[in-house]
């Protein structure tokens, strides 16, 4: 990442080539310990990390260091995986705006067009729309394949063309100080409305937290507000994750009780999968409180510690009106949990999936300390389906691929959305998929 005063986030240390050398040696332990696919870790990788070595041991600042060495990391090609200080000053935009991008030509050259635009984001608070094309942040010209960077705490100026063509600048607000840390603009969780008399449109944007419990009952309000529709639509596009809270989405499709799938270390990938999976304990009900998190993880205890598999199991929450005629409406932007809701529908044949193929990004992951105040993110399992499909790496391709048109969108239609609803109303959509 290029910097100028105008992005100045330099952090108040220095290091030296000793500290550089440490740190590397420690990130390089924590990967041969606890990453989950050892086998990247070949003799192309060791010769990447001589090549990046003077980088970054010759790194006086933190914010080089920083970069030098995600630099390095990107050379396995694998998603959760990061390297940052405590103090954490810079986001991206998906962290930072709640909002997704691609590239593509416009009529400024190549440059980066907003995709999704969670409401109630900083960048929705701030007047940015899908289809709008960014042309700088902080008076610098962006270019892909860099993407922009945001300082959090932060007012930052963003040039973008909107829908009417012309180029102004929007302020952002990236972070907002409360008490001594910093808190992202959290998105509006969870929409719902009616499309129709009978059919129900749920959005949700992401599924922050471990246990998931504030958004689990977002969702559970939400579809009890829409009532007894006889169709539901579930946008997760743009959802780039989270926590358990996706079961509660999952358990929305089924009436019963149903295995999901669980997380693997590379320890416990045996050819006895298949049996063993069915003695891992089960999670199977997102509590209606945080006071009931003790005692969850009280029961779990021995699990955790023994480092045993947990199952995810559908909630059980009975029969809805809906069961058998729900759409799940994916981009490439959708990752992590919200691709379980994907694989878990697709092995059960609980839903239709109609957008963009996702992201093929699902791994367990960690944070370990690595020297100086710097910390690596790393996976340390991969997720399984119930079905044994492994998510990292492969993206799920939808039964009716739409894809996202960004002129379009900057008219003020949604193809994507407008296709899904067609299908659901049992209109016939197949001579007119949008390229």
């Amino acid at each position: 990442m290029t910097t100028n005063s105008a992005l100045k986030t330099t952090l108040p240390i220095q290091l030296s080539a000793k500290n550089g050398h440490v740190i590397l040696d420690n990130v390089l332990r924590a990967l041969q310990k606890r990453f989950y696919s050892p086998e990247k870790l070949n003799e192309d990788w060791w010769a990447a990390v001589e090549r990046h070595r003077p980088l970054i041991e010759g790194a006086v600042t933190a914010d080089a260091f920083e970069q030098a060495m995600s630099d390095l990391l990107m050379e396995l090609h694998t998603s959760h995986l990061g390297f940052f200080h405590r103090s954490a000053r810079r986001a991206s935009s998906r962290a930072a705006l709640s909002a997704t991008y691609l590239a593509d030509d416009t009529p400024y050259g190549k440059r980066w067009i907003f995709q999704d635009v969670h409401s109630g984001g900083a960048a929705s608070i701030a007047g940015i729309e899908p289809g709008d094309i960014l042309l700088s942040v902080y008076g610098r010209e962006i270019i892909p394949p860099e993407h922009p960077v945001f300082v959090m705490g932060k007012q930052t100026s963003v040039e973008i063309v909107g829908n009417d063509e012309q180029r102004g600048t929007v302020l952002v607000d990236v972070a907002r100080p409360k008490g001594k840390n910093l808190h992202f603009i959290q998105p509006t969780l969870v929409e719902a409305r009616r499309l129709d008399s009978g059919l129900g449109y749920l959005k949700v944007a992401m599924f922050p937290g471990m246990v998931g419990v504030e958004v689990a009952n977002a969702i559970s309000s939400a579809v009890e507000e829409l009532g007894a529709v006889e169709s539901l639509m579930i946008d997760l596009r743009g959802n780039t994750g989270g926590g358990v809270g996706a079961l509660r989405v999952m358990s929305l499709l089924t009436p019963e009780q149903i295995p999901v799938g669980f997380a693997l270390d590379r320890r416990r990938v045996t050819k006895n999968l298949d049996s063993e999976k069915l003695t891992f304990p089960r999670f199977s009900r997102i509590p209606v409180s945080t006071k009931a998190l003790w005692p969850l993880a009280l029961k779990f205890a021995p699990a955790m510690l023994a480092k045993k598999p947990i199952v995810l199991q559908t909630e059980g929450l009975g029969k809805k009106p809906f069961h058998g005629r729900v759409v799940l409406l994916v981009n490439r932007h959708t990752a992590s949990a919200a691709e379980m809701i994907v694989a878990f529908a697709r092995e059960n044949e609980l839903a239709t999936i109609i957008g963009e193929t996702t992201a093929g990004r699902l791994l367990s992951a960690t944070s370990v300390k690595v020297g100086k105040n710097f910390r690596l993110a790393l996976p340390t399992g991969a997720y399984y389906t119930w079905a044994g499909t492994i998510l990292e790496g492969t993206p799920i391709v939808p039964d009716r691929i739409v894809e996202f048109d960004w002129r379009d969108r900057r008219a003020g239609r949604d193809r994507q959305l407008e296709y899904a609803i067609d299908h659901i109303r049992g209109i016939d959509v197949t001579q007119s998929i949008p390229q």
